[in-house]
C-alpha cells in the first residue's frame, strides 16, 4: 500500500484532491474508471450541454477538463519519474477550457476519450518501476513527487464526479 504523501511532496492545495482518496490510490483509479462511466453514460447527449449557472462550464466542459487534467498530471508523472530533471510550466485550466471547444464535440466522445485516458493512466501506474515512485520535480514552480501525483490523479476525478452529481444532476 502506498503512503499518504506529506506536505513537502506537494503545494497544500492539492490536498483538496489528496483527501478525497481514503487509501491505496492505484486500485481507487482503476474501480474508478467503472463508477465514472457509468455515471457519465447516464447522461445523454443534450443533457452534457447542461449548466448550473451561465457563469459555469457544461458538463461537456466538466468532462474535458477533467481528462485534459489527467493527461497534464500523467505527463507530470512520467516526466519526473523516468528521471528528467527540468522544471514543468504551469497548467491553466481556463486557457486549455477555452482552446478545447469542448461543447463542439459530442458527449459520446468525451465519454469514449475519458475512458482512453484513464486505460492510459492505469497502465503508467502498473508498469511504474520502483525507482519512479520516489521521484519529484518542479512542477509550476512547486515541488511535487510522483507518489503525490498518484493520490491527486483520482481525488481530481473524485472531486468533479462529485461537483457533477450535486450541482448538474441533482436538479
Amino acid at each position: 500500500m502506498m503512503e499518504r504523501p506529506t506536505e513537502a511532496e506537494v503545494a497544500p492545495y492539492f490536498f483538496t484532491y489528496i483527501n478525497q482518496v481514503s487509501s491505496d490510490p492505484v486500485g481507487t483509479t482503476e474501480r474508478q474508471l467503472d463508477e465514472a462511466l457509468a455515471l457519465l453514460g447516464s447522461i445523454t447527449e443534450e443533457s452534457s450541454l447542461h449548466r448550473y449557472a451561465p457563469d459555469k462550464w457544461s458538463i461537456r466542459q466538466l468532462l474535458n477538463h477533467v481528462t485534459d487534467t489527467e493527461r497534464a498530471f500523467t505527463f507530470r508523472m512520467l516526466w519526473f519519474a523516468r528521471g528528467f530533471e527540468t522544471p514543468l510550466p504551469g497548467y491553466d485550466q481556463d486557457i486549455a477550457a477555452g482552446g478545447a471547444e469542448a461543447d463542439s464535440v459530442s458527449w459520446a466522445a468525451h465519454v469514449e476519450e475519458f475512458r482512453n485516458v484513464r486505460l492510459s493512466t492505469i497502465s503508467l501506474f502498473r508498469n511504474m518501476p520502483d525507482a519512479g515512485w520516489t521521484r519529484g520535480g518542479i512542477a509550476s514552480e512547486k515541488f511535487v513527487s510522483v507518489r503525490a501525483l498518484t493520490w491527486i490523479i483520482p481525488g481530481h476525478v473524485a472531486h468533479h464526479l462529485a461537483i457533477l452529481r450535486q450541482r448538474y444532476l441533482a436538479a
